[in-house]
């Protein structure tokens, strides 16, 4: 078997690859302008600019992909500490074997036994993250589930991949499936000049669809990993997880470890009620989750210099995944820098004009697929393509509703392949998978899901739906 390269080494090639991009690519750029305080292109504004080919900006790369991430990477300081802190009382590892030795009672009812009590965990915690990805966009506020459902995968006998899917990849099929995501469909259909949060009834069925289909793949990937577990390709890897799960297979709570796990439930609580009432982000969920660690340090009768230096170890145990994301951000600033992105938009639209409509569309749906490899981020992509996408529909006869929704598909599902995704490097960093292993083990089911994504697409151009 060929060795996988080391994450660092594969996002530092894709940095010099970019780089050598802007050597070939001509450079250009699209006038803009401010509309409700997003910077929105001008369409027809297309003028070619000087060449800024990237040379020893590879280097600097790291120093200002730190500085654009720098929220991003805080926060996985700030969860890792605080959580290092919660770990060290074996509160949730002990409370997980608690729950599971609970549910798997529940055995003896005929219909539970038929569906399988594992089974039904993994399906109701799945549909749970998927609708916080489709309501609100969950994404970030994932990397504090991972240390708690990693342990409840191996626990019932997967691996730390079904652990992560459990929540992340649930929570970013909602998130491509989105219903009421005011950060994707929200700005999409306000640059499209399309009512906010129309054609919500086929949301819901292509949310269905895509949710219905990641939970069946991940139960038929948990079911073979269950019956060989050396097929996994983090066994040997898992071993860290399965130490820490049978070290405290058979002891109980202790009413010190309830206390803490009733901190950190209260800390679940806040965390979605401030989402959802007071649109929280990364600074409030950040400071949440500091606070819930000095908290359960306290609780644990720790004094403050030794909650002082658990926080520290959580911090430099994660300080791999926070490199990675700092440098991974370094790819976009090589392609702004180097002035290709807008290059490459004008191309696409430009041959997009030869084609029909079927071929227009999947080919907006691909761009945008792609384009979402080096802007993860829905927002800014939102404001670079949605002006000229949505009157390029116009001109072919294609639903403005359409081409939001080729949008939000093209941006979600990559966000679960591209190693500029901050929260994905962050995910696997906390899991301790290698980038390498997740790429080869996810890129078929993200292929999977960008076909049926297409397929949701084409309904929209034949039928007379609502809102389109």
């Amino acid at each position: 078997m060929k060795r996988i390269p080391h994450t660092f080494t594969i996002v530092f090639a894709l940095i010099v690859l970019s780089a050598m991009l802007t050597w070939v690519i001509p450079a250009g750029e699209f006038l803009r302008h401010t509309i409700d305080g997003r910077e929105v292109v001008v369409s027809e504004s297309f003028h070619f600019v000087e060449r800024t080919p990237q040379t020893w900006q590879i280097f600097s790369a790291l120093f200002n992909g730190f500085v654009d991430k720098a929220d991003i990477i805080v926060f996985i300081f700030m969860v890792g500490g605080a959580f290092w802190i919660v770990n060290n009382s074996h509160a949730i590892d002990i409370g997980v074997m608690a729950f599971l030795r609970r549910v798997q009672r529940m055995g003896h009812y005929r219909l539970v036994r038929w569906l399988g009590v594992e089974n039904i965990i993994i399906t109701v915690v799945m549909l749970m993250f998927s609708l916080f990805g489709a309501l609100f966009g969950m994404s970030e506020e994932t990397l504090a589930f991972v240390v708690v459902f990693i342990p409840l995968s191996i626990s019932m006998g997967y691996d730390s991949i079904v652990g992560v899917c459990i929540c992340y990849v649930a929570a970013h099929v909602g998130f491509a499936g989105a219903m009421l995501n005011p950060f994707t469909i929200g700005i999409a259909q306000g640059i499209a000049d399309v009512p906010l949060f129309s054609g919500l009834e086929y949301r819901v069925a292509c949310w269905l669809v895509l949710t219905v289909l990641g939970i069946v793949f991940v139960l038929w990937y948990a079911r073979r990993v269950k019956s060989c577990p050396e097929r996994s390709p983090v066994y040997k890897l898992d071993d860290y997880w399965r130490s820490r799960v049978q070290s405290t297979e058979q002891q109980s709570l202790t009413i010190r470890q309830a206390l803490i796990l009733g901190v950190f439930f209260l800390t679940i609580v806040a965390l979605v009620v401030g989402v959802l009432a007071w649109n929280w982000y990364i600074a409030e969920i950040s400071a949440l989750f500091f606070a819930m660690g000095i908290l359960c340090g306290i609780v644990d009768r720790q004094g403050a210099d030794n909650i002082s230096k658990l926080f520290l170890a959580g911090c430099k145990d994660i300080l791999s995944a926070a490199m990675v994301v700092g440098l991974a951000s370094g790819i976009i600033f090589i392609l702004k820098d180097g002035h290709i992105i807008d290059t490459l938009l004008y191309g696409l639209t430009r041959s997009l004009a030869q084609m029909g409509e079927v071929a227009s569309l999947g080919a907006m749906y691909i761009f945008q697929t792609l384009l979402n490899i080096v802007m993860p981020s829905g927002s800014a992509k939102a404001a670079l393509t949605m002006p000229i996408m949505a009157q390029f529909a116009d001109l072919i006869g294609v639903s403005r509703q359409t081409t939001v929704l080729a949008f939000q598909f093209g941006d979600g599902f990559t966000n679960m392949l591209t190693p500029t995704s901050g929260v994905l490097i962050g995910v696997l960093g906390i899991a301790r998978i290698p980038y390498g292993t997740w790429l080869r083990w996810a890129w078929k089911f993200i292929v999977v899901l960008i076909a049926i994504g297409f397929l949701l697409l084409l309904p929209t151009l034949w039928l007379s739906l609502p809102g389109f």
